[in-house]
């Protein structure tokens, strides 16, 4: 099976399930960040709101996952409809949470060379904070401290695109399989053969969710600016906040309904072109 096949499949189920996917999305991935940004631009800072915004960011990302895991649910089986892929989604919301802490924690014991050697060579990271808007001012590390961090980086960089590849199927197998941390080795089975294939369709979705997602808030942005005049600035950015939020959001199930094929088409046979 090749690659355009699973592009092929994929637009059948975003043909028929559109209505369906668009109503999970909408609660799980487009709701939550217009909410936070309406705290953070349109009421007054003050610790009670600041708390209610860091408690919205983690409901945010709860329901981000609940969300990924529904709209793989309905995209996976074609007999699945919203009230059962809700259910099986809050079925596996704590393994797939849990799966998610587990590689970010692995993440972060992989980046922790970076800070011990910043903090070995007395690296002043208040002052490189202050001066993150003048690079200029910002503190000199050693030639060898800086080297290492250097190329540290580009090897982690690159470890990343690969795993990034490598674990692209993981909630849709969390989710399918029932599996817990064993999904990380059973995602990777399943990609086998695939990596390249699937590092260029990475890198093609990021390129294409920065630009539409910049374009559709820049746009808003600048058109409620222009209408609203320069006193409604906070609004014109609330606006232009939910215009990319729609439009991450609408990437985002496009790329959840992909891997829901991805993951059936491997399952199936494997992907030889």
């Amino acid at each position: 099976m090749k690659i355009g096949t699973v592009w092929d499949r994929t637009t059948e189920v975003l043909s028929g399930r559109s209505g369906q996917i668009a109503a999970v999305a909408l609660p799980t991935l487009v709701l939550p960040p217009v909410v936070n940004n309406a705290l953070v631009l349109l009421v007054p800072p003050q610790p009670a709101v600041q708390l209610v915004a860091g408690i919205v960011a983690v409901a945010s990302a709860l329901l981000a996952i609940l969300g990924s895991l529904a709209i793989l649910a309905l995209a996976t089986q074609p007999s699945t409809g919203r009230t059962d892929a809700y259910r099986q989604a809050w079925a596996r919301l704590l393994p797939a949470l849990g799966v998610s802490l587990v590689v970010g924690l692995i993440a972060l014991v992989l980046m922790a060379p970076v800070f011990i050697a910043l903090i070995a060579s007395h690296f002043d990271f208040a002052a490189a904070s202050a001066a993150a808007s003048a690079p200029a001012q910002m503190p000199q590390l050693p030639r060898a401290t800086a080297m290492f961090v250097v190329l540290y980086s580009l090897a982690l960089g690159v470890l990343a695109i690969w795993a990034s590849a490598r674990l692209m199927l993981l909630t849709a197998v969390v989710l399918n399989e029932r599996l817990g941390l064993g999904a990380i080795r059973r995602s990777i089975a399943l990609t086998r053969g695939l990596t390249w294939k699937l590092i260029g369709v990475l890198l093609l979705f990021a390129i294409v969710f920065a630009i539409a997602t910049f374009a559709a808030q820049a746009v808003v942005g600048l058109v409620f600016r222009l209408i609203l005049g320069g006193d409604q600035i906070p609004t014109a950015m609330f606006l232009a906040g939910i215009a990319g939020a729609l439009a991450s959001a609408a990437l985002m199930a496009l790329a959840y309904v992909f891997t829901a094929q991805l993951y059936v088409a491997t399952r199936e046979k494997p992907i030889t072109e």
